[in-house]
């Protein structure tokens, strides 16, 4: 497995960059549709061995946070074609499997994780309330067999400072994983894997 950090973020304060993807049935879903609420965006895929092993975790955030006013949603921006297991088919099986309570989309041109500066999978950007970035990193220090749980712990004290009105403080690892699998000639300046 590849291991690509999450290297060339974007600045902190950043306005969200827009998106209209669809989800896994079909219906598309704008960054517009969560406005005036804190959200996060978290770039995902199906196969890859961070995004399963901390996948429970993902989906536990999203439902606390959720219940406590955040949105989340999660994109998949990997090539379908080189990558049947990222498929929108896949995707839907995924999100049932790992019981995601939040939109899954399909970034199929790309353009969105382009925009986003992301690179791997899991990435994660936490936006408060006026979509502002607040963070940008890693879930936890949790990695496949390096023994330490997932709890989510840099992503919930980011949600957690954005919930209570205050400056996210402290360092922000970034988050590591697989590296989006770019189309042919898709790939972006930044891009290193």
């Amino acid at each position: 497995m590849v291991r690509t950090p999450s290297t060339q973020m974007l600045p902190l304060g950043t306005p969200a960059p827009d998106f209209a993807l669809p989800d896994t049935d079909g219906r598309v879903v704008h960054l517009s549709d969560f406005a005036g609420r804190p959200l996060v965006v978290a770039f995902l895929c199906n196969h890859c061995p961070f995004v399963k092993h901390a996948r429970a975790g993902l989906a536990d955030f999203a439902r606390e946070y959720g219940a406590r006013g955040f949105s989340f949603v999660g994109i998949n921006s990997n090539d379908v074609a080189t990558h049947s297991d990222d498929s929108p088919e896949a995707m839907r099986a995924e999100a049932l499997a790992a019981d995601y309570v939040f939109p899954y989309l399909l970034d199929e041109s790309q353009d969105v994780a382009r925009r986003y500066k992301a690179a791997c999978t899991p990435d994660f950007f936490l936006f408060d309330r006026q979509h502002r970035l607040a963070y940008r990193g890693q879930l936890d220090g949790s990695r496949p067999g390096n023994d330490v749980p997932v709890t989510g712990a840099d992503l919930r004290a980011a949600a957690d400072a954005v919930l209570a009105g205050r400056a996210v403080t402290g360092a922000q690892a970034p988050s590591l994983g697989c590296n989006i699998k770019w189309k042919p000639g898709r790939e972006p300046e930044w891009f290193t894997g």
